[in-house]
């Protein structure tokens, strides 16, 4: 496996708290999975995939995990355009010249 550069942008995984160390008052579905983080930033020395790794967050953060995924990509969205919001600026302040 090839090994991932210092300074390359990078993704991490942790598992924080297991199942069995959960909070007892959280909801059945919720106790029953790990807590886990995601983290990104800027790979801190040389690493290869599912090792750990060591990153520098963009708020400076200097966290450890399980090197995920290399050059992640932001691919989330927010659905489709909700119309009847589309005009609340404009409606705002037609309001506020009144």
């Amino acid at each position: 496996m090839q090994s991932i550069e210092e300074g390359n942008w990078v993704e991490i995984h942790q598992v924080i708290l297991k199942p069995e160390a959960r909070s007892s008052h959280l909801p059945e579905e919720s106790k029953k999975v790990p807590y886990e983080m995601r983290a990104r930033g800027f790979l801190l020395q040389a690493a290869r995939l599912q090792e750990t790794a060591h990153i520098q967050t963009l708020s400076g953060r200097i966290i450890s995990g399980k090197l995920v995924q290399v050059e992640p990509r932001y691919d989330h969205g927010f659905g489709p355009p909700v119309y009847e919001l589309m005009h609340i600026g404009e409606e705002e302040k037609q309001m506020l010249e009144k």
